[in-house]
Formats: structure tokens, C-alpha cells, sequence
């Protein structure tokens, strides 16, 4: 039976805190992380009926992709849905983690699985986020490179797009002198050294830098490591909002449309009038998505794919992009299986349950 902790760990694996947006709630929001985990259940929302069926189904672990709570609250008195729901979480030790925009903004993550489900191919992130990668540099005698840049590697350094293992070395010459209590690698205390080094650079997520750092001192043969550690604004590739991507061919907007309620089993498709041109090239977001429309415009776009758009945004398609708003749920309905499919892999002999509770809270009459 794993800890509640060791579940969390795997899952900030697939989608790490730092990526989520800065007016977000995600992570464990209530419960104990150091609990025995009896079991998960995965779910879109978090509603009281998810955690009764939670407590029916023996896990004491829900973990969702909207946050239950997302804004401050001042009490906890039962008087709406979000009170309700944590009290009855709370009274019964059932812990909830909330994956959210971080699980948005990974390309493995939400969109993805909406673009998949499209079969576009091509895929590549929308709006690539900034801010979030870091350059490490350090100094290693030409002895320990080639064991240092393993070692960083294997720490997560090195990823650029779909390239592994990158990085550059440049040959030079280093000094220093040993001082008295110093235990040096080589040298003599008192006495200025001179050596061939090898100046490693690597690029590396920023919320991998203490483990990153960690595997460098650990690695390294000097008593005393030099390295610098440079903040970025370069564009990660594949983390961000949305994904754009292609049809296998050109299709028209009937049969696109055609295609989007078979796939996620739509009743109704908002959308902009028809452009009456081939769709190939296709823009996805799931849940509230029209602060990408400018986005999908300049990546010029046939359609794009989202949910949550109001009246006016609408007129932001300026004729050339047609808009598809699907739905809140529609579009992220997947999501909860992404999740109980992940951990299931991680832990393939413990209870992970996708919820059997639609908790799609809009209805459509017809």
C-alpha cells in the first residue's frame, strides 16, 4: 500500500506545481500526505458525490483536475457545494490532490489528449510558456566530464524540444590555490594551481534545480564546486497553453464538425459562421480557452477547439478562424481516464478507479 505522498510525487512528475498559472489552486488540498493510500479515485471534479463514492469505494485518495478549492474561503459552514464538499472530505480522512493548469500547460497533458482524439498530427504547444528554464555552468577537470554530464543528464538537464542528452563544452585553463583546511582534489595547500578544465553548459527546468545541484556536488570531484545557475526567458517548447496541430488531410467544416460531436459525443456546437474553406490545421484548449483566439489567429489556424467563450469574444475570430466551443466538460471529459491510466502504469497493483459520477453540472433541452 503506497503512501499518499508517493502517489503525489508520481503525479508532479507528469505535470510539476511550478507549471501551474499563478491564480491557481493546484496540489494537496486536503488530507495528510504521509496517509496510507487505500486507494484513488480520479476525477474531473470534486463534488460531495465523488467524495461519497470515494468513502463507498474504499479509497481515501481523490485526486481532480478542477480544484475544489479555488478562491479564498473565510469559513466553513456547509452553506454551498464547495463547503459541503470539503467537510464531508474532511470527517471522512479522504485527501484530495488537484492537478490543474499544470496538467494543462504539459504537452502530455489535457490537450493533448484532445488533439489525439481529433488525430492531429504534428502537435506541438500553442503559446510556449517563458521563465520556466534555467542554464547551469560549472567547471570539471577533463578527467570527470564525460561522468558529470551523464550524471546531469540522468538529473533532467540537457532537454531541449525533442532533443535529449544537449549540451556544450569548451576546453580551458582554471587556477586556484588551496588554503589552510582545505582537502584538495589535487594540488598542494598553499601553493597556486593550474589545470585543464572543461566548462559544461545545460539547460535545465527551473523547478529541478536543487536535485540538479544536489547530483552536481555529489558528482564532482572538487571539495569546493564552481558553478553558476542563470534564469532564462527562453520559451519551453513543450510546456504552455493549448496545442495546434493537423488533419491527416483537408476536410470540410460539416465533416470537422461531424467529426467533433462523434469524438466527444457532443448534442450542440457553438461556433462563429462558417468560413466555407477546407479545414486542416487545428487549434485545441480545453475548459475556458478564448484568451488563446489571437493565438490560434497567428498561427494561422482553420478552427479552433475550446469551451467557455462569451458573446463578445466571438467577434475576436474577425472572420478569418472559425471557433468551436464545445463545452467546459465536453472538452476535458477525458481527463480524469488520462489520469487514472497514468497511475495505473505507476502502480499497477493498486486500486486506481476512474469516478462513475457525471458531474457535468450543464444540461442541454432539445
Amino acid at each position: 500500500m503506497p503512501l499518499i505522498k508517493q502517489i503525489i510525487k508520481e503525479l508532479e512528475q507528469l505535470a510539476p506545481p511550478s507549471y501551474q498559472e499563478s491564480y491557481d489552486n493546484a496540489g494537496l488540498l486536503t488530507g495528510d500526505a504521509s496517509w496510507d493510500c487505500t486507494g484513488v479515485i480520479c476525477t474531473l471534479d470534486c463534488t460531495e458525490a465523488v467524495v461519497l463514492e470515494a468513502i463507498s469505494r474504499n479509497c481515501n485518495l481523490i485526486v481532480t483536475h478542477h480544484p475544489i478549492i479555488f478562491s479564498g474561503l473565510k469559513k466553513i459552514t456547509g452553506a454551498g457545494y464547495v463547503e459541503k464538499t470539503l467537510i464531508t472530505a474532511i470527517k471522512n480522512d479522504i485527501a484530495i490532490y488537484a492537478i490543474h493548469t499544470n496538467l494543462d500547460n504539459v504537452q502530455t497533458g489535457v490537450n493533448h489528449i484532445i488533439a489525439n482524439k481529433l488525430g492531429l498530427i504534428g502537435q506541438s504547444v500553442l503559446v510556449p510558456k517563458t521563465g520556466i528554464l534555467g542554464k547551469l555552468y560549472t567547471y570539471v577537470p577533463v578527467s570527470h566530464a564525460d561522468a558529470v554530464k551523464e550524471a546531469l543528464f540522468a538529473a533532467g538537464a540537457g532537454n531541449i524540444g525533442n532533443y535529449a542528452e544537449c549540451s556544450f563544452s569548451g576546453n580551458g585553463t582554471g587556477t586556484f590555490k588551496p588554503v589552510d583546511g582545505a582537502n584538495p582534489f589535487r594540488g598542494t595547500v598553499g601553493i597556486r594551481e593550474t589545470g585543464s578544465e572543461i566548462k559544461i553548459e545545460v539547460l535545465f527546468p527551473l523547478h529541478l534545480q536543487n536535485t540538479l545541484l544536489q547530483t552536481l556536488f555529489k558528482t564532482h570531484p572538487y571539495e569546493t564546486v564552481a558553478y553558476e545557475v542563470v534564469k532564462l526567458e527562453n520559451r519551453n517548447q513543450q510546456v504552455g497553453a493549448g496545442i495546434i496541430g493537423r488533419l491527416p488531410g483537408s476536410i470540410t467544416e460539416t465533416a470537422f464538425f461531424a467529426l467533433l460531436k462523434e469524438r466527444f459525443g457532443l448534442r450542440v456546437i457553438r461556433h462563429t459562421p462558417f468560413l466555407n474553406k477546407p479545414v486542416r490545421s487545428v487549434a485545441v484548449c480545453g475548459g475556458s480557452g478564448s484568451f488563446l483566439t489571437k493565438a490560434a489567429l497567428a498561427a494561422a489556424a482553420d478552427i479552433y477547439v475550446t469551451a467557455d467563450v462569451k458573446y463578445h469574444e466571438f467577434f475576436d475570430a474577425e472572420n478569418k478562424l472559425l471557433i468551436a466551443d464545445i463545452g467546459h466538460w465536453e472538452s476535458e471529459q477525458f481527463t480524469g481516464k488520462l489520469l487514472a491510466d497514468y497511475l495505473q502504469e505507476k502502480f499497477p497493483t493498486f486500486a486506481v478507479l476512474l469516478t462513475e459520477v457525471n458531474t457535468n453540472p450543464v444540461q442541454y433541452f432539445s
